[in-house]
């Protein structure tokens, strides 16, 4: 259900925005929706697991807050990381 460590190395790489970047909100929506993605296509056979659609709702929400964020305060770089992304909206 979980990312591994060398994905999400490779996740970060592909949208940090300097050398030292992990915490940008480009990065942390990037972590977040792999694994959005990852736990969805758990959801899918496991429809019953009501904790873990209980997180998946969280990151869900937190992804939604950052993206708020990001939209508010820089909008060319929202545009950027939901078309890099595929997040619809």
């Amino acid at each position: 259900m979980s990312i591994t460590a060398e994905r999400k190395t490779a996740v970060i790489a592909d949208n940090k925005t300097s050398a030292n970047d992990t915490g940008s909100p480009e990065v942390q929506i990037a972590i977040l929706t792999e694994r959005i993605t990852a736990l969805s296509k758990h959801m899918e056979s496991n429809k019953k697991d009501f904790s873990s659609r209980r997180g998946l709702m969280a990151m869900v929400a937190r992804r939604r807050k950052l993206l708020d964020f990001l939209n508010k305060t820089a909008t060319p770089r929202y545009q950027a990381i939901i078309a890099k992304l595929g997040i619809r909206k």
